[in-house]
């Protein structure tokens, strides 16, 4: 796969044939789409062009007010691309002067001109241009004129999987991960580096994890505890509970905080980088008449965490 930000040295590509979003999630509405874009290359004997937009457009069009929330970072986006066979991905940085570009201008000189694109396979309700005032109709008008193809992928196609990004961001942000998952294809995952805390949890006996996550747009789940797994620098796969929230019972703190209880590991890990996986969520954040309480609640927490594993082997 190439990986291209430019169109400046861009390399020709036989017969490409090309799709064009922002993909967050690479959900498996996405997905669908991108086997059809390789399907298509192959029949032309051609190669799969993913082009993509970074930062994401909304945010450059509405810098103060755009309330998104993503659902990866940038570099968590472009690693689950990397696994569907793609064979080029170009990523614009999305600015105002490529905002003000109309859909005819941005077609003439990026997709004609630069690429020589063969086909596109592009989403019935799809738009893009200087107020989204291309889409299929619009393509299809022009593709004779600058000598490309549209293949069109149909409302039924895409409705069937009754999918979208904004669907699933709602369902992480109420909790319900379960159903962000199927949606996902795989667990939402959330990458950071492991800080040092106030050590709350080890006075209790249950030691944790705190998580950093360097980049304010990406989407956290709603407060509560969660059955996870954990991957520190790609090494082994450990199991654990996860706690999003501001620990009402042990602290006075309103700041909201992501720490990881992993289970038989107690090796120094402060600096790391971690990647978890949110399988499951099993309560609400809640308020402890005391620190006895609140541990009982985690001993409960840790069986009900421990059997969801020990359930995924019989």
């Amino acid at each position: 796969m190439k990986f291209l930000t430019s169109f400046d040295f861009l390399e020709e590509i036989p017969n490409p044939v090309l799709t064009i979003g922002t993909f967050d999630g690479v959900h498996i509405g996405h997905q669908k789409i991108i086997q059809q874009l390789n399907d298509e290359a192959e029949k032309l004997n051609g190669q799969s062009v993913l082009l993509t937009f970074f930062p994401h457009p909304r945010m450059v069009l509405n810098p103060t007010n755009h309330g998104l929330k993503l659902l990866q970072t940038q570099e968590e986006k472009l690693l689950k691309l990397s696994k569907y066979g793609l064979e080029n991905i170009i990523v614009i940085p999305f600015n105002q002067e490529f905002a003000n570009l109309s859909a005819e201008a941005f077609v003439k000189k990026y997709l004609v001109e630069k690429l020589k694109v063969k086909k596109l396979v592009i989403g019935y309700d799809h738009q893009f241009g200087k107020n989204r005032e291309g889409g299929i109709e619009f393509l299809n008008s022009i593709c004779d004129k600058y000598n490309f193809t549209v293949n069109e992928i149909p409302a039924q196609e895409i409705n069937e999987v009754n999918i979208s990004s904004t669907r699933i961001r709602n369902a992480i942000e109420s909790g319900d991960i379960l159903k962000a998952n199927k949606y996902l294809g795989e667990p939402f995952t959330i990458n950071g580096t492991v800080i040092k805390g106030e050590q709350l949890g080890r006075k209790i006996g249950f030691p944790t994890a705190n998580i950093y996550i360097g980049d304010e747009t990406k989407i956290i789940p709603s407060k509560g505890v969660y059955v996870v797994s954990a991957k520190i620098e790609n090494g082994e796969v450990l199991h654990g509970m996860m706690n999003i929230g501001i620990r009402p019972t042990v602290s006075n703190s309103l700041n909201s905080s992501i720490e990881v209880n992993l289970f038989d590991f107690n090796k120094d890990i402060y600096s790391k980088q971690i990647e978890i996986s949110i399988l499951s969520r099993i309560r609400e954040e809640q308020k402890f008449e005391n620190v006895d309480a609140l541990i009982n609640q985690l001993k409960n927490d840790e069986k009900i965490c421990r059997d969801y594993f020990q359930s995924l082997t019989v």
